[in-house]
């Protein structure tokens, strides 16, 4: 037990020391990336191997990579993904230059969102004293809002999906709030993006505990409403779509 305790103090000791900017010695070399993921997997975020920026293009081999530096290595990347300390250690330090995605629908989900509402309602939120977990933001734009998933019912009847369920083929078609649930994933950070110095990066970490996605959800929906000057539909963002 003392060990097993250790362990996680000698985690979060490096966690902070990172983000006070003086990296731990041992991870001094990659910025802080491998404890960063290491304390997202043991918040419980499934984590598997991305492509990574080549210059201005992605390290895959597809010509006109349509996501470059934004997918996963692996076509597999659902049964792949994994919170194992050792494994992603293994990948981390094999693979020194990829970033790394995260499954949603499994333990969490996350709300994405372009970043000027994004902001707006991080604000009103925190002023609001309503709980927000982790948050991440992507230097192409977005904001990034982790919560509980509705993705694993007890009972399958009880799955209900969203029109604003988004996916990674379909993202094009949802340029507002995007909800990644079931078969989605989204780069973790730190990631790097194709540009100049662009990433994606914690706003706020994976230290802090996922709230119900619903208690945000109203929040974002407005804010994002009012960046394009249309009136919030509350009731068709949270309830499930009947068929």
């Amino acid at each position: 037990m003392s060990a097993e305790l250790g362990g996680r103090s000698g985690l979060r000791g490096k966690i902070s020391q990172w983000l006070r900017g003086r990296p731990p010695e041992d991870t001094a070399g990659d910025g802080g990336r491998e404890a960063l993921l290491l304390a997202a997997a043991a918040a419980g975020l499934p984590l598997a191997p991305a492509a990574h920026p080549a210059g201005y293009r992605c390290s895959c081999d597809r010509v006109g990579c349509p996501t470059p530096a934004r997918h996963p290595v692996s076509f597999a990347w659902q049964t792949q993904s994994t919170t194992d300390r050792g494994q992603i250690e293994r990948w981390a330090r094999h693979h020194p230059q990829a970033n790394f995605i995260t499954a949603t629908g499994m333990v969490h989900d996350v709300l994405d969102v372009p970043l000027a509402p994004g902001r707006e309602a991080l604000e009103r939120l925190l002023a609001a004293g309503i709980e927000v977990g982790p948050v991440a933001e992507s230097d192409d734009g977005r904001l990034l809002f982790f919560t509980l998933t509705r993705g694993t019912p007890e009972d399958e009847d009880e799955w209900w999906p969203c029109e604003l369920d988004c996916h990674p083929e379909t993202m094009d078609e949802h340029p507002g709030l995007r909800w990644h649930c079931r078969g989605s994933y989204v780069l973790m950070p730190p990631s790097r993006l194709p540009g100049d110095g662009q990433s994606v990066h914690w706003v706020r970490g994976p230290e802090h505990p996922l709230p119900d996605p619903l208690s945000i959800l109203e929040v974002l929906t407005d804010a994002c409403a009012r960046h394009v000057g249309e009136e919030p539909d509350h009731v068709s963002a949270s309830w499930p779509l009947r068929h």
